[in-house]
Order: structure tokens, then C-alpha cells, then sequence
């Protein structure tokens, strides 16, 4: 059971191109898509009250992709991906306030379950 942990038995895909990781990387991407929701969202809300028009892709947020990330279990270009992932849907429901990817909930901006499931497709091998 102790090498359950540390297996790389998680899989996912991105742009046609299957990945490993083990159950501690797959967290790490799904923490990645909730961090890029909240900063997006937040940004979002900001260019819109200051009538700045839609451009996510000019957010320093998106343009770093840092947020979280620690440098374990996930390479930092797969990080990267999926933060932004969450950041574009972030923004767009920050910029047009609205909730189609997620909701407020205790302070923070959570992107919604299924949503992560839609971008982050990790199947346990």
C-alpha cells in the first residue's frame, strides 16, 4: 500500500498527449485550476469596475502562473497550463460577473467541481 502513494498510476491528457503523475501531482493540477479561478476572477472584477476592456491574457497573474505552485510531483509547464485554465474561466465570470464556472463561498472564488473534471480528465490506472 505504501507505494500506492508514490506510483505514478494517475492519468491524464492534455492536447492529445497522455501524463503521468501520482495522486499528489493530480492534487497539484487540480489545486492549480482553483488558484487560477480565484486570481481570475479577482482580475476580472478589477478590469471590469475600472472599465478596462476583456484582456485576461494581459493580467500579470496569468502571464506568471506561479500561484501555488511548489515545485513538486508536476513539472512547472504543466502547472502553468492548467492555472491559466482556471484563470481564463476566472476572468470571464469576474469580467461579466457571473457564475458559470464557479461561485463565492466563505471569501474565496471556487471553481466548480465538474468544471475541474472538464479541463483536468485524470483517470486512475
Amino acid at each position: 500500500q505504501y507505494q500506492q502513494y508514490w506510483a505514478n498510476n494517475y492519468r491524464y491528457n492534455r492536447s492529445g498527449n497522455y501524463y503521468y503523475t501520482n495522486q499528489y501531482g493530480a492534487e497539484m493540477l487540480r489545486r492549480a485550476i482553483e488558484y487560477g479561478y480565484d486570481e481570475g476572477y479577482r482580475a476580472g472584477l478589477a478590469d471590469r469596475e475600472d472599465r478596462w476592456g476583456y484582456n485576461y491574457r494581459d493580467s500579470y497573474a496569468y502571464q506568471d502562473a506561479t500561484f501555488g505552485y511548489d515545485g513538486y510531483y508536476v513539472d512547472f509547464i504543466e502547472y502553468q497550463y492548467y492555472f491559466r485554465e482556471g484563470f481564463r474561466r476566472g476572468y470571464e465570470d469576474g469580467y461579466y460577473s457571473r457564475s458559470n464556472y464557479g461561485r463565492y463561498s466563505n471569501g474565496k472564488y471556487s471553481i466548480l467541481g465538474t468544471i475541474i473534471g472538464t479541463i483536468l480528465d485524470v483517470v486512475i490506472d
